[in-house]
C-alpha cells in the first residue's frame, strides 16, 4: 500500500504539472489513455484476454462517467490548490463511502460513525473556510475547494459501484473498462479548448501511463493481501507526499489551518476504519460461537 500511495502520488504531480498549460478535461483524457499500453501489454504477457470481457456494460459506463467526474474535478483542484490541500479535502471521501453506503446498501451505521462522519465533514470545513472574502478560503481559491469535494463524492459513489461490480467482473476488467471509456469521453469533451501536447511533457505522460499502472497493481495486492483494516490507515501518506512534493518544487508549506483540517479528517477516517475492524470481529465472534 505504500508503494501503491507513492506511485498515485507520482502521478498526482504529473497531472498537476500538466494542468498549468492543459485544460482540466484534456489532462484527464490523458490519464484516462496514458496507463492503457500498460495494461495491455501485461495482459498480452499473462495471456489473459478474456478477463477483459464486461458482463455488465451499463454499470461500466456509469463508472466511467464517474470515473471522469473523479479526476476532472481533482485535476482542476490541484490547479488551484497545493497538493497537500487538494489530498487533505479528498481524504473525506472515505467517511463519505461510509454515510452513502446507508442509502445505496442499507448498512447499518451506529451514532459513532456517524459522529466521526460528521467530524470529518468539520474537518474539511476548517480547510475550506466558508465565509471568507473575496473568493479566497485559507489561502485557497474557493472553487479548488470546492472541486476536491466533488471529486471526493465522485469517487465515493465510484468505490461502492466497485462493490457491486465485483460479483461478475474482474479486477482487471473493472480497471481497463473505467480507463478506456474515461479516455474516451474526456476525449471527446476535450475536443473543444484542445491544447498540442508539447514535446517537453511526453515524458510527463509516460511516467503517468507507468506509475498509474504500478499503483493501481501494488493497490489490488494490497487489499488481497492484507484486510481493508489494516492497509486502508496507509492511504494517509498521500498527505506526506503532497506536502513533500509542494515544498520541493513550488516552495509551498502547509498553513496552520491545512494541519488541523487534516488532522481531523484523518483521525476520523481511521477510527471509522478501527470501528468497521472491531465490528467484523465481533461478527467472526458471533458466528464462530454459533457453529460451536
Amino acid at each position: 500500500m505504500l508503494v501503491a500511495v507513492a506511485s498515485f502520488s507520482v502521478l498526482d504531480l504529473c497531472m498537476k504539472r500538466l494542468a498549468e498549460t492543459y485544460p482540466a478535461m484534456q489532462v484527464t483524457f490523458i490519464r484516462g489513455l496514458a496507463s492503457l499500453p500498460v495494461i495491455l501489454i501485461a495482459t498480452a504477457y499473462f495471456g489473459r484476454w478474456k478477463d477483459l470481457m464486461p458482463n455488465r456494460w451499463g454499470l461500466h459506463l456509469l463508472r466511467g462517467v464517474l470515473q471522469v467526474a473523479t479526476l476532472y474535478f481533482f485535476v482542476y483542484a490541484v490547479s488551484r490548490l497545493s497538493l497537500a490541500n487538494a489530498y487533505t479535502i479528498f481524504m473525506s471521501g472515505p467517511l463519505l463511502i461510509t454515510a452513502l453506503s446507508v442509502p445505496f446498501f442499507g448498512e447499518r451505521v451506529g451514532w459513532q460513525r456517524w459522529a466521526a462522519v460528521a467530524a470529518g465533514m468539520l474537518g474539511v470545513l476548517v480547510v475550506v473556510r466558508p465565509g471568507g472574502t473575496e473568493l479566497e478560503l485559507g489561502g485557497m481559491a474557493i472553487l479548488g475547494g470546492l472541486a476536491a469535494i466533488a471529486s471526493a463524492t465522485a469517487y465515493a459513489l465510484g468505490v461502492l459501484l466497485i462493490r457491486v461490480l465485483q460479483p461478475t467482473e474482474t479486477s482487471i476488467a473493472t480497471m481497463f473498462w473505467a480507463l478506456s471509456l474515461t479516455a474516451v469521453f474526456a476525449g471527446v469533451l476535450s475536443i473543444p479548448a484542445w491544447v498540442p501536447v508539447l514535446w517537453d511533457h511526453w515524458y510527463y505522460i509516460a511516467i503517468m501511463g507507468v506509475s498509474g499502472a504500478l499503483g493501481q497493481h501494488f493497490l489490488t495486492e494490497a487489499f488481497r493481501l492484507a484486510a481493508p483494516s489494516v492497509v486502508a490507515p496507509l492511504e494517509y501518506t498521500a498527505l506526506a507526499w503532497g506536502m513533500l512534493f509542494d515544498w520541493l518544487l513550488w516552495m509551498t508549506v502547509p498553513s496552520a489551518r491545512m494541519l488541523i483540517g487534516a488532522a481531523i479528517i484523518v483521525a476520523s477516517g481511521l477510527f471509522v476504519i478501527h470501528r468497521e475492524r472491531l465490528l467484523a470481529a465481533r461478527a467472526s465472534q458471533t458466528t464462530s460461537t454459533a457453529q460451536a
